[in-house]
């Protein structure tokens, strides 16, 4: 096993070839140190005065770029890059991968693999960057990608979904709020085909560095057998499936729990799980809204003045959907967490692109939110499922 120094040696020599060097990633941290970004990304690129070395630091709110041309601007970058207490580098080069991870010891544990290398994209002006690579042979194996190594056309609107998930999900996850002293562990409820289990899985581990334990679930058995079978056939030993229904699946807790799509109320059932657990970080973007819906179209009379609105089906529907999870956020909020309702992908790619992203505070609940959302229920006659799952009183 090499000497960290040696290991960073190695990083600073690969990364200094300029024909052969493609990417770079650097996240983590070591043991009780802190680093000012929560990202950098190295890679070259042909520039009018040369070819220059890109760095690409990031911290909570925005990417700062910089570029210094190869020879001793470059070094010197490289130099200040590798004195950083990165917990994780992953190298990559026309020749292959090297990965390094430093351990609580201070130590150096070292992975090469000869059989994923990659061409240089030395183009400047980049089309917008994926946090995952569409050619990674992974997207094949789970049947995103054809034998091509190409996104199928049919899929493409799912592979655009996931990674926009993966995205929200890599903005979510604070480093300073991670276990430092064991794995991570996530969660995803209702998996199905698990397509963004094994994309946040390969993108927790291979690009942001972590050690994850990640569980998928999915109440059809076929789902757990392929999914284990895949999992087995990448030999991903820290991502598991298991067989059982949402509200119910034999698991301890998890650090972030996430659900894509998960029908109606089986929203409600995963975000319940999660404020028992107390998660630290959830994610989720639900699917039909039917329960309340249903509350709604059960009502003699809809509160003044929405009678004209409730006359039209498509109105209804939609605007079920918006109390659905304007209430959900309330319950939320009030169980301490910090709450963000975003649109985590375009509509043409799914028409369901709202994410519920919240992050534990443990704030005390907040005497308004409870009047708003007691004034919203009484007005509209409903109980929310989330509210019954959690045994909350309508404030």
């Amino acid at each position: 096993m090499p000497t960290l120094p040696d290991a960073l040696a190695e990083l600073r020599g690969l990364i200094l070839d300029s024909e052969r060097f493609v990417r770079a990633v650097a996240s983590g941290r070591q043991r009780n140190t802190t680093v000012p970004w929560r990202r950098l990304e190295l890679r070259p690129v042909e520039l009018k005065a040369g070819r220059h070395l890109q760095s690409v630091a990031y911290d909570e709110r925005q990417a700062h770029t910089s570029n210094a041309l190869y020879g001793p601007a470059a070094e010197q970058a490289v130099d200040a890059h590798l004195a950083l207490p990165f917990g994780n580098w992953h190298v990559e080069t026309t020749d292959g991968t090297v990965q390094l991870r430093v351990t609580k010891k201070g130590e150096a544990m070292v992975h090469r693999d000869k059989s994923r290398t990659g061409a240089q994209k030395l183009d400047h002006n980049r089309a917008k960057q994926r946090v995952l690579d569409p050619a990674d042979p992974f997207w094949q194996a789970v049947g995103i990608a054809g034998p091509d190594g190409r996104i199928k056309p049919s899929r493409m609107d799912k592979y655009r979904q996931v990674e926009a998930f993966v995205h929200a999900l890599d903005a979510t996850l604070k480093q300073e709020k991670l276990p430092a002293d064991r794995p991570l562990r996530v969660v995803d409820l209702g998996c199905g085909n698990a397509y963004l289990t094994f994309a946040a899985y390969r993108f927790l581990t291979s690009v942001r560095g972590l050690e994850v334990e990640l569980t998928g679930v999915d109440v059809k058995r076929q789902a757990k057998e392929r999914n284990t079978e895949l999992a087995e056939q990448l030999g991903w030993t820290g991502l598991n499936f298991v067989e059982g229904t949402i509200a119910g699946a034999d698991v301890d807790g998890a650090d972030v729990v996430l659900a894509l799509h998960a029908c109606d109320t089986a929203t409600d059932d995963a975000l319940a799980r999660a404020v028992t657990w107390q998660a630290p970080f959830v994610l989720a973007a639900p699917c039909c809204h039917h329960d309340i819906q249903s509350q709604i179209k059960a009502q003699a009379e809809p509160p003044a003045p929405w009678a004209m609105m409730l006359r039209h089906g498509i109105l209804r529907e939609r605007f079920a959907d918006v109390l659905t999870d304007t209430l959900r956020a309330a319950l939320l909020r009030q169980a301490g967490y910090k709450v963000d309702v975003v649109e985590f992908v375009g509509s043409e790619h799914t028409p369901r692109n709202t994410l519920l992203r919240a992050v534990r505070t443990g704030a005390a609940p907040d005497p308004a939110v409870a009047a708003e959302y007691g004034e919203l229920t009484r007005s509209w006659g409903v109980r929310p499922k989330l509210a019954e799952l959690l045994d909350r009183p309508s404030f």
